[in-house]
């Protein structure tokens, strides 16, 4: 058995949660490698490690005098060093990254440090062996990550290591400069390891026991999931469930590597674990709801729209031509509408109005704003009739409208479009209906 072993910054906020990681470690052999973010949150009001290295650099580069938020970084390292009572020279490693910023090494040079010194931290007091993730997780050069000769040096260099921490988040460029995954992408560094050395299992250690079905902040309570396929996450990852980084599923799924999410502050629980495929039933029709805001539609009229060919392309190339990228297409026999991101559109609008003029000579365009799509995922959906009907009964007990609904072929998954002042209103209900009832 083969573990890699994924901290979140809130397991590694202070001494007293790195001594919980230790000990979590220590209780199993088949943890061979660790993987690190940079301290979190504290508590409520507390100030991320990066954070303060983003400040810090951005001073930096204003010419401003860094003394004391350097102190206030090493502050948080100290207490982490001390609390563990262990031996760490954290004065010269602070020097150096005083002096790269002073010498504008870059954002992401910044911003990786936290990882960096949390990772020295940690195998220091671990007794594993350090490795920097910039000899090890590698970028092309024009900033892309390169799975492939990255997942040959990792093997290569973690080959005769019996026991590693590498720092989560970033890695290199051809020419040695930092480069760093988007945020939260120590989840991302997990899952490459995982694959380089070909792991059992590996544990992605977060602040919950798993994933759960709906989002804690809107129902109460809800239920964990306890099997969850890598394609459902990935659909509720991109609707806004925020367990796991949705890039983190790809370097583990060519491998058929499961994904364990655990919780580093409750570590007896079983957690949540993320497979190919499962034959195992899910506990509801439904493995979870999950949603985001801030989309508008465009919606086009045409008499015979149907019976002309390359109308959807010319539609779709308008917002290809204008930079916006489309979620839904939903369409009728005589209406074709195009939900986008709000944000990317606002600007643009009236160019892809025009644009859809020229290309489709529409009988009438108009838009609506302010939208919320909501995806109701499951592999259970595949084989439950009724499924639709329920969820259109649900939002419509709720007082909810629907402004639009679409399903895709795989009959994974069902999204719904709401008002943005209806987004919690119908999280509750589905969630109720689909999982509430049954419980009951």
């Amino acid at each position: 058995m083969l573990k890699v072993a994924k901290f979140g910054g809130s397991s590694l906020a202070s001494s007293e949660q790195m001594a919980k990681v230790g000990a979590i470690v220590r209780a199993d052999k088949s943890r061979r490698y660790v993987i690190d973010s940079a301290p979190g949150r504290r508590f409520s009001d507390d100030t991320k490690v990066t954070d303060l290295l983003y400040k810090c650099y951005d001073a930096a580069a204003g010419g401003e005098n860094i003394d004391a938020k350097i102190d206030e970084i090493r502050g948080r390292y100290q207490e982490i060093v001390d609390g563990l009572k262990i031996k760490f020279d954290l004065d010269t490693e602070f020097a150096v990254i005083k002096d790269y910023f002073l010498r504008q090494a870059g954002r992401d040079y910044a911003a990786s440090r936290g990882e960096y010194l949390n990772g020295k931290v940690l195998a220091a007091y671990l007794g594993f062996r350090f490795i920097d993730a910039a000899e090890v997780v590698l970028f092309d050069s024009h900033g892309n990550f390169d799975a492939e000769r990255t997942n040959e040096v990792c093997r290569e260099r973690l080959k005769n290591v019996e026991y590693a921490v590498i720092p989560g988040f970033y890695g290199s460029m051809p020419d040695g400069s930092i480069k760093t995954f988007s945020r939260g992408g120590s989840d991302i560094t997990g899952s490459i390891v995982s694959r380089a050395v070909r792991a059992n299992v590996y544990e992605n250690w977060t602040d919950v026991s798993g994933c759960l079905v709906a989002d804690p902040h809107i129902v109460e309570d809800p239920e964990t999931i306890e099997t969850i396929t890598y394609r459902e996450l990935r659909e509720l990852s991109y609707m806004g469930a925020s367990v796991l980084h949705e890039d983190a599923i790809f370097p583990v799924r060519v491998e058929g590597i499961p994904i364990n999410i655990r919780n580093t502050n409750r570590p007896e629980d079983d957690g949540t674990m993320i497979v190919e495929s499962t034959i195992k039933s899910p506990a509801h029709v439904i493995t979870g709801v999950a949603g985001r805001k801030g989309f508008c539609s465009v919606n086009i009229d045409k008499a015979m729209m149907n019976s002309e060919i390359g109308f959807g392309r010319k539609v779709l190339q308008v917002f290809e031509e204008n930079g916006i990228s489309f979620e839904h297409t939903p369409s009728g026999i005589d209406t074709f509408s195009v939900i986008v991101h709000q944000s990317e559109f606002a600007d643009k609008e009236q160019d892809v109005i025009a644009g859809l003029h020229r290309a489709v000579d529409p009988d009438h365009i108009y838009l609506e704003s302010d939208l919320a799509l909501i995806a109701i995922v499951g592999r259970g959906m595949k084989n439950a009739a009724g499924t639709a009907g329920r969820l259109m009964s649900a939002l419509a007990g709720a007082g909810v409208n629907i402004k639009m609904i679409d399903q895709g072929s795989s009959e994974l998954n069902i999204i719904v479009g709401v008002r943005n002042d209806d987004f919690k209103a119908s999280i509750k209900a589905i969630y109720d209906e689909f999982v509430g009832k049954e419980r009951k």
